[in-house]
């Protein structure tokens, strides 16, 4: 009996993927544990490891494919001694197809490929075919099809080059860049300024006509964008934040760094490490939240949940967005160690590498726009945290010690917290905690 690759959920929350690149082609063994695939997600490219033996009937789903639902199958497998025209003909309906096609208008047959083309069974992926002006199927995935309804673009004026001439994402937004054909004509711009902002709920069509046209670009969401947006609604809506600063003075802090580092072993003329403020500060959040455990959680509606490690997170910028990877149990680690991981993380977040244990969870967050020379700024909990740390720059202030003035470094962080758990006096327990590792480093090594 032949066996059904079906799109695999990658995280719990996953729900669909792109079907980024095959490994394997028709005709291939494959073993278990072998790669076939590379799946992506909205925050990383992952491998997908063949779990039976067998040899690949069919591909069902074309590479580059978009928005595959979770459980859909994707390719079919023959096992040994199976006939594989057979599996090819005979798998596929044990999982449905991505996309939902309306039942008054059914997909239509497709033309027999030739031996070298894409398999045909690809008619699930793509939705209900739209009617050109000349009475001739417009074939193009669903997502290229909303893009092109979003941009107001005529899809039977785009080149499709996806599988048999099919129209998908990139080719929208090419159209959408050079300018393609109109589906209809637009409304007349009003020459007078723009009406105010609508109110949320405004459909993409309203907004736009706060515009004159020819004034902007659409530039389609793609899953990062949706998935921050999505957060962070659910943050603002759901977390009463409420938020504690401190000035942290720098100099004892930046004088051991300096010791650490020009005292790391060398590798190969490397030093074996390079500690950087926030590797400190990674440090010094995680042992404050080991010396004040009630605010090492997170808020449930039937019981608070008490983490026994700290496990911080790290905002890390990326194209398109951004990715917090988690050093998990930071307080039992030393600075060296937070150093190497960090740096590991840091860059295989910047390549879309990560797995998802790598990035989902955590009890807390750091978010440092200090190297941006930003002196201050509140940071938004990230849901199910209950806490996050905003770095800002150390710069020289002037401090007065002992009723005289004097310049020191400085750094002003902001703790933003969920008042449902973490209540104004143990918001300012922990930053105190905190502000001490800070300026008394020495701490943080034993």
């Amino acid at each position: 009996m032949p066996i059904n690759i079906t799109m695999p959920a990658l995280s719990p929350t996953m729900e669909e993927g792109n079907l980024a690149k095959w490994l394997v082609k028709e005709g291939d063994t494959v073993k278990s544990g072998d790669v076939i695939a590379e799946i992506e997600t909205d925050k990383a490219t992952m491998e997908v490891e063949a779990v039976d033996e067998g040899v690949v009937a069919k591909l069902v789903i074309p590479a580059g494919t978009e928005a595959v639902k979770v459980n859909a199958v994707i390719a079919i497998l023959a096992v040994d001694g199976e006939d594989v025209a057979a599996a090819a003909a005979g798998g596929g309906s044990a999982a449905p197809a991505k996309a939902e096609v309306p039942a008054a208008a059914p997909a239509p047959a497709a033309s027999p490929a030739p031996a070298s083309a894409a398999p045909v069974a690809v008619a699930p992926v793509a939705a209900a075919p739209a009617v050109a002006q000349s009475g001739d199927r417009v074939f193009a995935s669903p997502l290229a099809r909303r893009l092109a309804k979003e941009a107001g673009l005529d899809l039977s004026a785009v080149a499709g080059s996806g599988p048999k001439g099919r129209v998908v994402k990139s080719d929208v937004e090419k159209a959408v860049t050079t300018g393609g054909t109109k589906a209809a004509p637009a409304a007349a711009a009003p020459s007078a300024a723009p009406a105010p902002v609508l109110a949320k709920g405004a459909s993409d069509e309203a907004v736009l006509k706060n515009f004159a046209e020819g004034s902007y670009e659409l530039v389609p969401h793609d899953g990062m964008r949706k998935t921050i947006a999505k957060r962070l609604v659910e943050s603002k809506q759901t977390i009463p934040h409420f938020y504690v600063s401190v000035d942290c003075e720098l100099d004892t802090l930046l004088a051991l760094r300096a010791q650490l580092n020009d005292a790391a072993p060398r590798k190969d003329s490397a030093p074996a490490y390079k500690l950087s403020v926030n590797d400190m500060v990674i440090k010094a959040l995680a042992l404050a939240l080991r010396d004040v455990p009630d605010a090492n959680v997170s808020w449930t509606e039937s019981a608070m949940v008490k983490h026994k490690h700290a496990d911080v997170g790290v905002a890390v910028s990326i194209p398109g967005g951004l990715i917090t990877p988690i050093i998990r149990s930071a307080e039992l680690k030393t600075l060296s160690a937070i150093s190497t991981e960090m740096k590991d993380l840091g860059k295989r977040a910047k390549d879309r590498k990560l797995k998802p244990e790598e990035y989902q969870g955590g009890t807390t967050a750091v978010s440092n726009m200090g190297m941006m020379g930003v002196k201050s700024f509140s940071a938004v909990v990230n849901p199910p945290h209950a806490t996050i740390l905003a770095v800002g720059a150390g710069e020289e202030r002037v401090v007065v010690k002992n009723g005289e003035m004097k310049i020191a470094n400085v750094m002003t962080v902001t703790l933003s917290t969920d008042h449902r758990c973490v209540d104004g006096a143990l918001g300012a327990e922990l930053l105190g905690a905190f502000k001490r590792y800070i300026e008394n480093p020495m701490g943080m090594l034993v």
